[in-house]
């Protein structure tokens, strides 16, 4: 049935073309790029998109919270992809499972009316995503199930307000972000849905059509930015067209030259097969893209603490989930690399944020609290990890060079390779008062003496930041 309304619907709406008059009237951004006293215009090609300067406070940045919440949230089992691997699949193990738990004839739909996110709190969120030190969230407006977590006028039925939680849960999130913390607010949007008749549609004249695009996907595009401002405009499901179906180019220019959102939205490399990697803003080439060198395209790590699952899952065990040591690894590797680490974690259908992600959270925010300088608005270093030590990345600020060492030296002396020291260098360990004592290694390199304490008495109890001035 939710199909069947869903393409009379689709049938019926006219494209949501967003007026100037209203462009213009909304609230606009107070600060320009870096260096440019009037912002240029963008033609919707690749090559004039490309050119525009990513704005500074992404790469600043360097790690934020991904969320990925929806109706998927409320079987929470396998993962985000429940309904494809239902019926699309149609994989035996997730038949088993209905079988197993619900009655003949439960339909996807029917999960609807039970994600009613009772106990969702967004300043509660808000709150915990502040104290996990991140500077950026990006919360799942619509997955590929098309169900849109905010009341959007082109999905009649099958959104939070006509269903399941009668709440605006982009927008409550959106408020307390922005009242209650410094982050910045970002959107996830999908622009194919796996079951849409129109999308299937013109799947099936081979592009030939963009009855869905226009209709559904542009049109809860233009909705989201105007009513939202997202400063992160994060697109996926667009691998099985191309660009030009899409209209990407299009909506780029107007996001670039004349949206709300013109001078700070930042966007990823999603918008059509073949463009990951090679067009956008930043690139994400992949799900958990961590390349280990020095890229030379700004890039983001999205990946999850669950290893199996974008989404909450109720089946998951201790061991699906990552450790700090595991995090703090992770956040090592992409920074020394140029890269943003945009960490993942999945609400539970009554919008709580379980325990294991909040103390993930947490711990990410007192690792940082302690060692922000080494990542906060640094830039790689001339090298990324150390020849000689293993599990040493660098970054580097102004002056200073940081080597992350993700293991305490069982000497008590950590020697690094890479180093070139001189007569003014200073040897000092992030949230430790006291100077480190060094001595210069024959043919490169330093050995600094860590601190002679207890493990209770160090700054932090996973990496520890050795920070050098006077080295080159």
């Amino acid at each position: 049935m939710l199909l069947c309304l869903t393409a009379v619907v689709g049938f019926v709406l006219t494209m949501f073309a967003p007026s100037p008059i209203l462009a213009s009237g909304l609230e606009k951004a107070s600060h320009w790029r870096q260096g440019q006293k009037q912002q240029p215009r963008y033609a919707p090609t690749w090559d004039s998109l490309d050119r525009r300067p990513l704005p500074r406070w992404y790469d600043e940045a360097k790690f934020g919270i991904f969320m990925h919440w929806g109706v998927f949230s409320v079987p929470s089992y396998g993962s985000e992809w429940f309904w494809w691997s239902w019926k699309g699949a149609q994989n035996q193990d997730f038949i088993d499972f209905m079988k197993r738990n619900y009655p003949p004839g439960f339909s996807y739909a029917d999960f609807a009316p039970m994600f009613k996110a009772e106990w969702y709190n967004p300043l509660q969120w808000a709150e915990v995503l502040q104290a996990s030190g991140a500077k950026y969230v990006v919360l799942t407006s619509k997955h590929h199930e098309g169900f849109t977590n905010w009341p959007s006028k082109y999905s009649w039925n099958w959104n939070s307000m006509d269903n399941g939680p009668h709440r605006d849960l982009v927008g409550e999130l959106q408020m307390a972000i922005r009242n209650n913390s410094d982050l910045h607010f970002g959107l996830y949007y999908s622009l194919f849905e796996w079951f849409h008749p129109l999308y299937l549609k013109d799947k099936e004249n081979k592009w030939a059509t963009q009855e869905y695009i226009k209709e559904v996907g542009l049109a809860e595009l233009y909705e989201l930015v105007n009513a939202y401002h997202p400063e992160v405009v994060w697109s996926d499901g667009d691998w099985e067209a191309p660009y030009t179906y899409w209209n990407s180019t299009n909506f780029l220019a107007w996001l670039y030259n004349d949206s709300p959102v013109k001078d700070t939205v930042v966007t990823n490399d999603r918008w059509g097969s073949g463009m990951m990697c090679h067009h956008g803003g930043y690139y994400t080439c992949s799900d958990r893209y961590n390349p280990g060198i020095l890229q030379k395209h700004k890039w983001e790590n999205c990946m999850t603490i669950d290893k199996k699952s974008w989404g909450f899952r109720r089946e998951a065990t201790l061991a699906d989930y990552l450790d700090m040591d595991d995090l703090v690894k992770i956040l090592a590797e992409t920074v020394s690399c140029g890269g943003n680490l945009l960490m993942n974690i999945g609400p539970t259908h009554d919008g709580r944020i379980v325990p294991i992600f909040e103390e993930r959270l947490r711990s990410m925010g007192r690792w940082l609290g302690v060692n922000g300088d080494a990542i906060y608005a640094t830039k790689p270093w001339r090298a990324q990890n150390d020849t000689r030590e293993p599990g040493v990345w660098y970054t580097s600020k102004g002056d200073s060079v940081y080597a992350i060492a993700l293991d305490w030296p069982a000497s008590g002396n950590l020697t690094l390779g890479v180093p070139k020291t001189s007569a003014t260098t200073a040897v000092t360990m992030l949230g430790w008062k006291m100077p480190l004592k060094w001595a210069a290694v024959s043919g490169g390199g330093l050995t600094i003496q860590m601190p002679m304490a207890a493990p209770g008495q160090l700054p932090c109890q996973w990496a520890w930041v050795i920070q050098m001035k006077g080295v080159v």
